[in-house]
């Protein structure tokens, strides 16, 4: 049966985040019934994604409700803040007492970092895996959606609507998440097989990686 009673939903927006990350999961999410989504940040200017997207946070870190989800997603320029103290804290803080903490793509280094990871298996992008193997206590697994009891974490960028999807199930129920699904006609047909490092190959993956490292040079100087 659906759960019928009122989620509160927190995503965290920060400036050089990639828009669909969190852009998936909050399409889902605004079609849940009795949610109360939060756009959070440190103050309510509008910030810049790495993609030019412009949005508005609605919500600070200091007027924040306790949230029953926090989630988090990744960024080409998440490096600039994925170390700061008050973002680290926030995050710590609204663990303490959340239902699901979550995030989508290399937004698990800001769980990692604020030790919401150690011990739990997660999903993460394809080229963060290495780097929060080697550096926390977390099992990395190459899957779309990884739950580990109340964390909740999604592969790289698309793989945020899978993840809003099983969250959606989870707080009220398979056929709103299904209705959900099909509201969004979320039929993936790729036109390339190439979405994954492993079905991509060497080559590509190369260059896939030297592209992200140039990206994120350029917007970070």
């Amino acid at each position: 049966m659906p759960d019928s009673q009122k989620h509160v939903i927190g995503l965290v927006f920060y400036p050089g985040m990639t828009s669909l990350d969190i852009v998936g999961p909050h399409q889902v999410f605004g079609a849940l019934p009795n949610v109360e989504l939060h756009r959070i940040w440190k103050t309510r200017a509008p910030i810049t994604s790495d993609d030019g997207l412009v949005m508005v946070p609605d919500t600070t870190f200091a007027d924040c409700p306790t949230l029953d989800v926090i989630c988090v997603g990744g960024g080409l320029e998440q490096q600039a803040i994925v170390d700061d103290p008050e973002v680290l804290n926030f995050f710590r803080q609204q663990g303490k007492t959340a239902k699901f903490i979550t995030s989508v793509c290399s937004g698990a280094e800001f769980l990692a970092k604020a030790g919401l990871l150690d011990g739990y298996r997660a999903a993460t992008h394809w080229g963060m895996r290495e780097q929060l193997m080697a550096n926390y206590d977390i099992e990395i697994i190459n899957e779309r959606v990884v739950i580990d009891r109340n964390r909740i974490t999604g592969g790289g960028v698309t793989a945020g609507i899978d993840f809003g999807l099983t969250v959606a199930s989870i707080l009220c129920g398979e056929e709103t998440a299904k209705m959900i699904q099909l509201l969004l006609e979320y039929d993936p047909a790729p036109p390339f097989d190439v979405g994954s490092p492993e079905k991509a190959g060497p080559e590509l993956v190369e260059k896939a990686i030297s592209l992200m490292q140039k990206i994120s040079s350029l917007k970070l100087t």
